[in-house]
């Protein structure tokens, strides 16, 4: 390593140690003070000369090597990764709304990729001209576009497409297109795709779970009618089929309602994240016990409904964002339908 760069341990920061060795490898790559070849310490060298643990040092080098920013050579040691600047994917990705779980496929879509790829993100916020104003401005200039096509129509309620997305669309080669998150439109070629089946996937998730929500007497979902991101109406087809073929009292509501009629042996289904937060709220100002006299099951998994112990219905973000990258590195042109999966915790 450089003589002029060292790796800055702060023992007052609350970032974790093995985070802030990757941090400083990283802007001494940006800063120009470690070259791309270049031998790096030893995990023994960089403990004892950072008075760190060896697991520290060891976790920073693991979360390097997963990024491809540094490699090891057998016998030799650890050296920053040769990459040919040059043969760098330039990466369009697309997305309708800047939300937790969106966030999540984008990261986890950003570290599969590494530094074999540069990223550039832009948010359409389900708006049909800024997607393809977008599009038209950096249409030729990238490798990959990466999009998620999600729409608002003029009643606010969810669309996948319209004539003039599907136009613009059909204007990528499809040798570069890959679509995520939602099933595809009516697009020519081939191409890559990983979505969600959301009236399908709803419908399963639903029934892994139903011996639970058979001990409760009525079943609600709470479905955003109209919004600014709306959500797709095959999750309602979906959980009124499930509802139907397994006998279930169930109501729909567009939203939870600040006094609403609580009663024992509900069950609710809730989708924005506001919604699960005025219910809880409810359920603790009327003294009921959350998991017993009323059920909660969320729609999309974050970190804080793990926290909370909410029971949630969900696709697996970490599976399609590096199942996305790695279609991208393999120049696959496959269609996939992402995984969903049914996490019960303390609220059902």
């Amino acid at each position: 390593m450089a003589e002029t760069f060292e790796i800055h341990i702060n023992e007052n920061s609350r970032v974790p140690k093995y985070k802030q060795i990757v941090d400083s490898i990283l802007n001494g790559i940006d800063g120009g003070e470690i070259s791309i070849g270049e031998k790096i310490p030893s995990i023994n060298e960089l403990s004892e000369s950072c008075f760190l643990s060896r697991d520290t040092v060891e976790k920073a080098y693991k979360e390097l090597r997963k990024r491809q920013i540094i490699e090891s050579v057998k016998g030799k040691g650890y050296y920053i990764s040769r990459i040919n600047k040059n043969d760098t994917i330039n990466i369009f990705f697309l997305i309708n709304k800047p939300s937790t779980y969106k966030m999540m496929i984008y990261n986890y879509f950003v570290n599969a990729i590494g530094t074999k790829g540069n990223v550039e993100m832009y948010i359409y916020h389900c708006d049909e001209t800024l997607f393809i104003n977008a599009l038209k401005k950096n249409m030729g200039g990238f490798d990959y576009y990466v999009v998620m096509p999600h729409f608002r129509d003029e009643q606010s309620k969810h669309t996948s497409s319209t004539r003039e997305v599907i136009e613009m669309i059909e204007k990528i080669p499809k040798n570069k297109l890959l679509m995520l998150d939602n099933t595809k439109p009516n697009i020519s070629g081939e191409y890559g795709s990983i979505f969600q089946d959301f009236e399908h996937d709803i419908y399963n998730a639903l029934k892994e779970g139903l011996d639970k929500i058979r001990k409760y007497e009525k079943i609600i979902l709470v479905y955003p009618d109209k919004s600014i991101h709306p959500y797709p109406f095959r999750i309602v087809r979906g959980f009124e089929k499930f509802c139907r073929d397994f006998k279930l009292d169930y109501e729909i509501l567009d939203e939870i309602y600040s006094d609403m009629e609580l009663q024992d042996k509900d069950i609710f289904i809730t989708i924005r994240e506001r919604d699960l937060v005025n219910l809880v709220k409810q359920i603790r100002q009327k003294n009921l016990k959350l998991g017993e006299d009323i059920g909660i099951i969320s729609y999309n998994e974050t970190p804080l409904k793990e926290l909370l112990g909410i029971t949630v219905i969900t696709t697996d973000f970490k599976a399609m964002g590096e199942s996305a990258a790695y279609m991208i590195l393999k120049n696959k042109k496959e269609s996939v339908n992402n995984v969903f999966k049914f996490i019960q915790r303390d609220s059902l």
